[in-house]
């Protein structure tokens, strides 16, 4: 497939990197559980790695699929843009930094609103580190309200095909920081999300607990607060543990719980949309936590 090809069907790109993904896994596997060469917490349990990749297929069918919907239903009723930007190396370059400022506040926007969280709390809900982790998706993000975040570059004017490429090629590059292998990349460490820096984010550590919500660049952390360099041992998973490698249970035991909840009769209006769409209450500490972000 030629580049202009992949750019028309952005949602192969994934499946393109898959051999490379492929043989990351295979080398991890083979210094960590034949090697001995990395934690308990970095070996592969197939039930595990099984669930992560249905979790992958459904969440790749549904996430693409709403992407290209919601862009192109925009661009039929409205077709209105501030600009018309054509792709440039100079333009692509723009893309890339603002589509991961976009991630940061959607993955910031997904720990602190219970609505969002019940769907990438998913991707947390391991106990493990290792790449076959990257592939714990949800297939709830659209409902969540994922490619809202990724709306504005459509209004901004950036064509939708080249939108959802970027979007699916920064997922891509984090698939690599999802690994026990890597300590410390130096100085690159300043700028860039990288194997550390991510670790910390699947920490259930109380200092850890919502840092480091980086795609690509770990920038938007250092400027907006929320960064936290890796000192302790990371703890991985959530202080709710879902205790099931059925890819069913993953994906909707927040929903199952947080519409239970929800349901309870005398609850106020004001109640039940706090249930909904405060901050999630996911350690004994969060009880004084705002869903401000």
């Amino acid at each position: 497939m030629d580049f202009n090809a992949l750019i028309q069907h952005p949602e192969v790109l994934l499946l393109v990197l898959a051999p490379i993904f492929f043989a990351c896994i295979v080398l991890e596997w083979y210094f960590g559980d034949k090697r001995n060469k990395l934690p308990l917490n970095a070996r592969y349990h197939l039930p595990e790695v099984v669930c992560n990749f249905v979790l992958a297929g459904m969440h790749q069918l549904t996430d693409i699929l709403t992407g290209l919907l919601i862009a192109a239903i925009y661009l039929q009723f409205f077709d209105w843009r501030l600009f018309d930007i054509q792709m440039t190396v100079a333009t692509f370059i723009l893309l890339m930094v603002a589509q991961d400022f976009c991630y940061y506040w959607f993955h910031r926007a997904s720990h602190k609103i219970r609505w969002m969280w019940a769907a990438h709390v998913a991707h947390h809900s391991s106990e493990n580190m290792n790449f076959s982790t990257a592939f714990r998706q949800s297939l709830m993000y659209p409902l969540a309200g994922m490619w809202l975040f990724w709306l504005p570059l459509v209004i901004v004017g950036f064509d939708p095909n080249w939108v959802v490429f970027v979007v699916l090629l920064n997922l891509g590059l984090q698939f690599f920081v999802h690994t026990q292998a890597i300590k410390s990349l130096g100085i690159l460490e300043w700028v860039l999300n990288t194997p550390s820096h991510h670790r910390v984010h699947h920490g259930r550590n109380p200092q850890y607990i919502d840092k480091n919500y980086a795609g690509i660049l770990i920038i938007w952390d250092r400027l907006f607060g929320t960064f936290e360099p890796e000192v302790e041992t990371v703890e991985y998973g959530i202080t709710k543990p879902v205790n099931s490698f059925n890819p069913l249970v993953v994906t909707f035991a927040e929903w199952r719980d947080m519409f239970y909840e929800v349901r309870q009769p005398n609850l106020s209006f004001k109640q039940r949309f706090q249930i909904l769409f405060s901050a999630p209450k996911t350690q004994p500490h969060d009880e004084g936590r705002q869903a401000v972000f």
